[in-house]
């Protein structure tokens, strides 16, 4: 029987319902269908701001945000998306990343996402998400997925759908790259991210 691939979204937002929240779902349901079995589970740190408001050290955790850190622990792939606030990831899904042990996302994938309106679109990817999870330890995907507002479509419940094509053809290629990274990582072959 084959294991499940754990796939998890973090969702860098600061609120529940969102572009980058949408855009990390997406990614991670295309990356479900493309590696086969998997378990998914969406962490968004907006829903965690109250617990991580008072929490200094990992030790001090309420129960969901130690879940949080848990699904992120025990992921084979991690899709991390962020808008861009002053020219960098938010505060918010720093407070949460600095919570974690230096060890705690060694040796996973990561694929990269951002939303704004930079001139230069992979420059928060590029020199400030790529850094940051190279610091982990994690192997990151070496295509980001960078979009903007008007990549979007307002669905009539007021949901968010990604609807550019060019897009969905990079998440596509994206998904691709995963699916042989974690080959070559899952089966012990040393992989350069």
């Amino acid at each position: 029987m084959e294991v499940p691939m754990r796939i998890v979204g973090l969702s860098g937002s600061l609120s529940r319902q969102s572009r980058i929240t949408t855009l990390v779902e997406d990614m991670v349901c295309r990356l479900a269908a493309q590696l086969g079995p998997a378990q998914t589970r969406l962490v968004e740190v907006a829903a965690l701001a109250p617990a991580l408001a008072g929490t200094l050290h990992p030790r001090d955790a309420l129960p969901a945000l130690y879940n949080a850190f848990a699904a992120l622990r025990t992921a084979d792939i991690l899709v991390v998306g962020t808008p861009v606030q002053k020219g960098s990831y938010t505060g918010l899904l720093k407070h949460f990343l600095d919570l974690l042990d230096p060890d705690d996302l060694a040796g996973k994938t990561v694929v990269l996402a951002a939303m704004g309106a930079a001139a230069d679109p992979l420059s928060i990817i590029d020199h400030q998400l790529r850094p940051l999870f190279a610091y982990f330890g994690t192997h990151t995907v070496p295509t980001g997925l960078f979009v903007r507002d008007g990549d979007f479509q307002v669905d009539v419940d007021g949901s968010y759908v990604l609807s550019s094509a060019a897009l969905l053809a990079q998440a596509d290629r994206i998904a691709d790259e995963v699916a042989r990274l974690t080959r070559g990582t899952l089966a012990g072959v040393p992989v350069v991210a």
